[in-house]
């Protein structure tokens, strides 16, 4: 660990292969509390690149817990967190507006952060059971369009960074890393930051993994289509802002997609989108990041023809049916 401090004192970067098996060094307890600390803030203060952020994923998925669905061809949607703007459960009632269209959606997810719900805390409100079971999570794909990651099932690395990162009480490379070790790695993603400084770290990542995604941020520091802004999504084939005017929305105030004081005011927003009677503010949100997550997995699809697909499934109650699937398998 000495060599790699004096490395980043000297104003060097990690190779990915270093942030590996720094990482799997991390998992065995090679290194005491204060070199971790040390290490993370070097990385925070000059800012992480893409290998050093590739070569911590690298190690998570290494050492956590990988599910086998090769075999489908499915789309994860989940911000990094941290913007602290507190909305309600977006991306998780994004996924199940999808599921409704007919698409598979393997949601990978935590507790809150900045939040007062997190998707494991909404979730889990309405009674769902995590597991990291591969049967019971493909039997929920098949019968509900849909299965749900719990992190702490399958990332088992993170828990041994946890204490420094709870002490050090500041953001961390570590915050970065949740969207990227989706357990069954999924062929599709949108991925949403708060930054486009963010933004451009994710999307040459993307590019050196190789797979198909989606990498959005509002330009008022959403990690998400917030409608209260323009907002910029780049794919592999196209890099373009919109306005919420683009897609046939209205702009919304910050306060129209606010999460509440606790989770059961959370809880109450999530349901009233499934059930049609969320105020017209909140289902244009979800209409929205559902589109651009629905144009990220069939190619098809423009984002602007894609939000016609998603007011039916929550028009006609297919979301709420998928919702309700997922619960009857996972509960």
């Amino acid at each position: 660990m000495k060599a790699y401090l004096n490395q980043l004192i000297e104003g060097e970067s990690l190779s990915r292969e270093q942030a590996h098996d720094i990482l799997l060094g991390i998992t065995h307890e090679k290194y005491n509390d204060s070199q971790i600390a040390a290490l993370l803030m070097a990385i925070q203060t000059r800012g992480v690149t893409v290998d050093e952020l590739l070569g911590f994923r690298d190690g998570l998925l290494e050492t956590g817990k990988h599910i086998d669905l090769d075999g489908y061809n499915t789309l994860d949607i989940v911000g990094t967190g941290g913007d602290g703007k507190n909305t309600f459960n977006i991306s998780t009632c994004s996924a199940f507006v999808i599921a409704g269209a007919g698409y598979k959606v393997t949601k990978h997810g935590n507790g809150a952060s900045t939040s007062v719900s997190g998707a494991s805390t909404v979730l889990e409100r309405h009674g769902a059971k995590f597991s990291a079971d591969p049967d019971v999570l493909r039997r929920s794909l098949d019968e509900a369009g849909i299965c749900y990651f719990h992190a702490p099932l399958f990332a088992y690395g993170m828990k041994f960074v946890g204490p420094v990162r709870r002490a050090l009480g500041v953001p961390t490379c570590f915050n970065l890393l949740g969207p990227l070790v989706n357990p069954c790695q999924p062929k599709n993603s949108l991925h949403g930051t708060a930054t486009q400084a963010q933004q451009r770290l994710y999307v040459r990542a993307h590019q050196k993994i190789g797979d198909n995604y989606g990498v959005v941020t509002s330009y008022d520091g959403y990690d998400e289509i917030s409608l209260t802004s323009g907002f910029k999504l780049v794919t592999p084939n196209f890099e373009k802002v919109f306005t919420p005017k683009d897609l046939g929305l209205n702009y919304v105030e910050p306060k129209d997609i606010y999460g509440g004081l606790n989770p059961d005011d959370a809880c109450r927003i999530f349901d009233a989108v499934l059930e049609g009677t969320a105020t017209e503010a909140q289902k244009s949100v979800i209409l929205a990041n559902a589109a651009c997550g629905l144009s990220v997995i069939d190619r098809n699809l423009s984002v602007e023809e894609s939000i016609a697909i998603c007011r039916e499934s929550l028009d006609s109650g297919k979301a709420l049916g998928a919702f309700q699937r997922f619960l009857a398998v996972n509960s």
